[in-house]
């Protein structure tokens, strides 16, 4: 199999725009003889399938919750980019495209990511027209704020709640749309198969939540649009429910999955805190642009900490390790996500971590000296040039209170701490998934007429996502890529007219979902379907997590083949198929994480290098930073579905060419 891309020739700046002129078109009059699937409701999809169904295309559009404002997109918090350079420091569409590669350590496809930079200022102004609301100035203007990875302010935001406020907006377009009709939506539904006929994908298996129906559900083409798989390791910041099912699904029936391996481990986390927990809270990378990150520098001083016989305010400034703040200078807090994560892992090996869990895993995110610093700004600015120190502290706290004010709140009643008055503590957890679906610039994966969007992709990211980027990047393909590019696919089906549910490819479809549905019902196991969950995350987390090696990939790998073997045997699924059961629609989607964990362990265990969220310990300069193979690894590992054996998976591999960014090694400090 050969990739094609489908990169088009020209200049940098002008591929995207030259791109568009020249892709063939639907008539107006001929939409709505066009079916549409669009599968997941976060941004990309509800982006998606509002803007299809505006152009007057039909669209179905499908997602597991009971209402598509619960997609997880709702719990992103800290702002989305966009190059409108509106605090006049430098920014441009250049720097955005320029930052987003090096941010993603040179493993990310150039003119994918250029287009991103130049569609998102037009993201922002699609939000504003539609209400979404914004921080803004005093003058009135919309307010920035800076994320790791950059320094420019050009991360737009509303509170601490931005991922929803745009959920929101979409989802009023989306409304907008089912209220005239040209939506059709399913709710409590979750695709269970892609069905391709003549080799295109032309429909779904879907299996209603409710009643357990298994319904056929037919189009000339079908959107991906499911989210990432960071839920593989069972304790990540993503929805309970989250899950690589639809992707994983279409990847059996023959589109290529890039870059399993590629996982963003976010360094501003809550720690964990017991074996039963279900998931881990995000606190949003925002607070970094206020928070300090320390941990002793005396070990006896961490030891203490964690007995309880020490508060953070006992340890002296000149005790405290800075440690982003002395590594990376230049950055500082605002260092990227996976360097800041490993930094983070580094100092709590060495015995300096504050959290008292069975780990130790754990720093603080200290916020006195910002209340300080604008609780001067705020009294100053009031006229109060000699405030006392409890009128500085006041005000400090007012103005945090107004900045971030539901994330501390969130934290206060999840810890039952209070971070105005003590740091947070936070480390690493899994967040992003920059790996996904292959798909060409068109976003069209290997089966044609099968498109991905948004997380469920992989392509915009390369080894590591600079924050705010995930809310961009759904946007961007939902709104201002998907439409164009799909209309010049289903240019070609104007005639094709509808699609019928009767042709026999939706009917082995349908039988291959019934078969695995009564295999698990008809299982006489003795585990629970969270008892190879939290097995999985284990393995995952402890050999295919923030740092790997060869001999711990290779076990992995040993273990989650036996792992597998033993779920199919073990596993016991209460109830039945034609009822609401939570438990079946676990098993269904642990049996693909299972799989996917083998394959990010194989993508892992050949990719002999270190580059973004990618860290083989064997393969690290002397001061500890990733040490990539530009001269043999600089390609996408886009992995081929060969049968059950997933270690028999064939790879192919697309070369990442850069004509108009000099490859260099990334640094920070």
């Amino acid at each position: 199999m050969k990739l094609d891309s489908k990169i088009p020739e020209g200049h940098i700046s002008q591929k995207w725009t030259d791109y568009k002129n020249h892709l063939k078109l639907v008539a107006p009059n001929n939409r709505p003889k066009i079916d549409i699937i669009v599968v997941g409701t976060g941004l990309a999809g509800s982006s998606a399938a509002a803007s299809l169904a505006e152009m007057g295309y039909n669209v179905k559009a499908f997602c597991f919750q009971d209402s598509p404002r619960r997609a997880h997109s709702i719990a992103a918090q800290g702002g989305i980019n966009a190059a409108k350079n509106y605090q006049n420091d430098g920014d441009s569409i250049y720097r955005l495209f320029y930052d987003t590669i090096k941010g993603g350590d040179y493993r990310a496809r150039e003119a994918n990511v250029h287009r991103l930079a130049e569609v998102s200022g037009n993201i922002i102004d699609q939000c504003v027209a539609q209400g979404v609301p914004f921080a803004r100035e005093y003058g009135g203007m919309l307010d920035n704020r800076s994320f790791g990875g950059t320094q420019v302010q050009r991360t737009f935001y509303a509170a601490g709640q931005t991922g929803q406020q745009l959920l929101l907006g979409a989802y009023s377009a989306l409304s907008r749309q089912i209220g005239l009709g040209r939506v059709e939506m399913f709710n409590r539904h979750e695709m269970l198969d892609l069905v391709k006929v003549d080799g295109k994908a032309r429909g779904i298996i879907a299996r209603n939540l409710v009643t357990g129906e298994i319904e056929r559900h037919s189009a000339h083409a079908v959107v991906i649009a499911s989210g990432g798989y960071g839920n593989v390791y069972f304790l990540s910041t993503n929805a309970m429910g989250s899950n690589v099912t639809a992707g994983w699904k279409v990847h059996k029936q023959g589109a290529l999955f890039a870059n399993p391996c590629y996982v963003q481990i976010h360094p501003t986390c809550i720690p964990v805190h017991g074996t039963n927990q279900a998931k881990l809270t995000l606190m949003s990378e925002s607070l970094r642009n206020s928070g300090r990150i320390w941990v002793p520098k005396k070990k006896e001083d961490a030891e203490a900490v964690r007995a309880g016989k020490l508060k953070p305010s006992d340890i002296a400034e000149e005790d405290r390790d800075y440690y982003l703040e002395r590594k990376y200078p230049s950055f500082g807090n605002l260092a990227p996500r996976d360097i800041s994560s490993r930094a983070a892992k580094e100092v709590c090996d060495e015995g300096r971590g504050i959290e008292s869990n069975d780990t130790n895993e754990g720093v603080f995110l200290d916020f006195s000296s910002e209340i300080q610093n604008k609780g001067r700004q705020a009294a100053f600015a009031k006229g109060n040039h000699n405030p006392t120190a409890e009128e500085i502290t006041t005000l400090g706290k007012e103005w945090l209170k107004e900045k971030y004010g539901n994330l501390f709140t969130m934290y206060q009643k999840i810890t039952d701490e209070n971070p105005y008055e003590t740091p947070m503590k936070i480390y690493p957890a899994v967040h992003y998934t920059m790996g996904g679906v292959w798909v060409d610039y068109n976003l069209q994966s290997t089966i044609p007429g099968c498109f991905v969007a948004g997380e469920a992709n992989f392509s915009d990211h390369g080894a590591n996502r600079l924050g705010a980027s995930a809310l961009m990047q759904g946007l961007a393909d939902g709104y201002f890529v998907l439409p164009y590019t799909i209309s010049n696919y289903l240019a070609d089906d104007i005639r094709t007219g509808k699609i019928s549910t009767d042709l026999p490819e939706f009917a082995e479809a349908e039988n291959r979902v019934k078969e695995t549905i009564n295999q698990f019902l008809n299982n006489k196991g003795s585990k629970s379907v969270d008892h190879f969950h939290k097995r999985l995350g284990l393995i995952m987390w402890n050999k295919v997590g923030m740092s790997r090696n060869e001999a711990g990939l290779k076990q992995a790998i040993e273990e989650i083949s036996a792992l597998k073997a033993e779920f199919y045997k073990e596993v016991n699924v209460p109830g039945s198929a034609d009822e609401l059961n939570p438990q079946l629609e676990k098993a269904l989607r642990v049996a693909d994480f299972i799989d996917l964990g083998l394959l990010m362990a194989m993508d892992a265990l050949q990719r002999n290098e270190s580059c973004g969220g990618h860290f083989r310990e064997e393969y690290q300069d002397a001061e500890g930073e990733t040490l990539r193979d530009d001269k043999n690894f600089s390609f996408v590992s886009a992995w081929e579905y060969k049968g059950d054996d997933i270690t028999k998976a064939e790879l192919h591999k697309e070369e990442l060419k850069y004509e108009f960014i000099k490859i260099a090694a990334r640094n920070y400090k």
